[in-house]
C-alpha cells in the first residue's frame, strides 16, 4: 500500500509529500485501498477519528508510522467485523456487535450495547463505516478513561473541562 510522502511511494494514491496524510488524503486512500471490501467507503468523519485516535503530535495529520499502526488496527477490527458478518452484508447488529466487542475484550452492559446501537446503526444495522467510527471512539473513551483510572478502580473523577477536551477531541 502506498502511503503519500514515503520514499519509494511512487506516487501511492494521491498527491500529497509532506509526508503527513490528513483526513481528506485518508478517506482517498482508504477508499482507493479497498480495506472496505464491498462495503461502502469511510466517510470523512470517520477518517477524522482515526487521525484523532493516532495523531499524538496533535497536528491533525498522520505521519509514515502512525499510519501504519492506523493499517494494523483497521485489518484487526476489518476481520472482526468479517466474522460477526456472516451474511456479508455489509452491516452487524446488536447481537453481532456485542459478539466483535467482547471478542476485543470490551465489557459492556446490554444498556451501553443498546447505547452504541442506538447510536450507530439504521433501522438496527451498523454499517461497517459506523462499526469503525465506533470502534474508534470505544478505543479512545477507553484509553483516556485508563489514563486517568490509575488505581485500575473503574472510576475516575473528571473536571468540567478535562471532560469536554477528552470528548472533544475524539
Amino acid at each position: 500500500m502506498a502511503y503519500p510522502g514515503h520514499p519509494g511511494a511512487g506516487g501511492g494514491y494521491y498527491q500529497g509529500g509532506d509526508g503527513q496524510i490528513d483526513a481528506d488524503e485518508l478517506q482517498r486512500c482508504l477508499t482507493q485501498s479497498g480495506i472496505a471490501g464491498s462495503y461502502k467507503p469511510f466517510n470523512l468523519e470517520t477518517c477524522r477519528l482515526m487521525i484523532s485516535m493516532l495523531d499524538r503530535d496533535m497536528s491533525g495529520t498522520l505521519g509514515f508510522n502512525e499510519f501504519k499502526e492506523l493499517w494494523a488496527v483497521l485489518n484487526g477490527w476489518r476481520q472482526h467485523f468479517m466474522q460477526v458478518d456472516s451474511d456479508r452484508s455489509g452491516a452487524v447488529d446488536s447481537q453481532e456487535l456485542q459478539k466483535a466487542l467482547t471478542a476485543m475484550g470490551f465489557r459492556l452492559s446490554p444498556q451501553a450495547i443498546n447505547g452504541i446501537v442506538k447510536r450507530y446503526s439504521t433501522r438496527g444495522k451498523i454499517s461497517f463505516d459506523d462499526y469503525i467510527a465506533c470502534c474508534v471512539k470505544l478505543r479512545a473513551l477507553t484509553d483516556s478513561f485508563r489514563r486517568r483510572d490509575a488505581a485500575q478502580q473503574g472510576m475516575v473523577n473528571f473536571q468540567y473541562d478535562d471532560f469536554i477536551q477528552c470528548i472533544m477531541s475524539i
